[in-house]
């Protein structure tokens, strides 16, 4: 083989050297590049692992609110359950009270019947027979009233019972005013003892105790034979015990017993006297 002299083998070094050298960078650049790569790996592996915990965390968050909606959606329901209950329970009140309105006119027109109806004469011996029985005054109070005037049977049964209907509606205010105006109106009037009671019921319904108890005491005084009497009473009774009077009621509802044991006004005084 022949020998290279050393410029020519210095020349097949350059050579060799020059021929591989692109190889090389190629390697180094593949080195450097799978660093990088594994550094942006790295980074993304970091920033999966920041989303991950950040989702858990909203999804946890999320899941409280979820819950929480869901105990605010059933309270909702509980209230529109509970008004529900309350409208009809104040319907059934309303009804209630409406029954018993209708039982008073009821037992009202029977007790009527009872006194001799409207336009006849007092029985003797009552304060309707006296010469100046007592009017109902302008401010709930009774005086005596001016002469008597002939009657007009219709139209002292027709205020009568425009006055009724008040009451019945529920408009006590007006009925009040109405069965005062009628006292004074037809002062000679059967009906006089009952408008005087109704007087007192509808005070006691506006929650006027004070003045109920005064206009039914006045009706004890003025017509103390009225079948209106025992019914006078425990409208007294009940409007005592709403001041917290209950000495007061319990002697009024003995009084009742006592002297009107057959009355149905008595039945309800027994029931009420063991709580006193």
């Amino acid at each position: 083989m022949a020998r290279f002299g050393a410029p020519a083998a210095l020349a097949l070094l350059l050579a060799v050297e020059l021929a591989t050298a692109p190889a090389r960078a190629a390697l180094f650049d593949d080195d450097e590049a799978r660093k990088r790569i594994d550094t942006l790996r790295g980074r993304v592996d970091q920033i999966e692992r920041t989303l991950g915990q950040r989702l858990d965390a909203l999804e946890t968050k999320n899941a409280g609110v979820v819950d929480l909606f869901k105990d605010v959606e059933q309270i909702k329901a509980d209230i529109a359950k509970l008004r529900g209950q309350f409208e009809v329970l104040t319907y059934e009140l309303e009804q209630a009270q409406k029954r018993q309105r209708d039982l008073y006119l009821d037992l009202d027109s029977r007790l009527r019947k009872l006194e001799g109806g409207p336009g006849m004469p007092p029985a003797a011996g009552t304060p309707g027979a006296t010469d100046a029985p007592p009017a109902v005054a302008g401010t709930g109070t009774f005086s005596p009233p001016g002469p008597a005037r002939p009657g007009d049977v219709a139209s002292e049964q027709r205020a009568y019972d425009a006055a009724l209907d008040l009451f019945k509606s529920g408009n006590y205010s007006a009925a009040t005013s109405s069965f005062q105006a009628f006292t004074r109106t037809y002062p000679r009037s059967p009906l006089a003892p009952s408008a005087m009671y109704w007087a007192g019921n509808a005070q006691y319904a506006q929650k006027d105790y004070r003045a109920a108890i005064t206009t039914q005491r006045q009706l004890l005084g003025m017509f103390p034979d009225s079948q209106k009497v025992p019914d006078a009473l425990l409208n007294i009774a009940s409007a005592q015990i709403e001041m917290g009077d209950n000495a007061a009621a319990r002697k009024t509802l003995e009084e009742i017993v006592a002297k009107y044991p057959t009355s149905e006004a008595a039945g309800k005084a027994r029931q009420r006297l063991p709580a006193r």
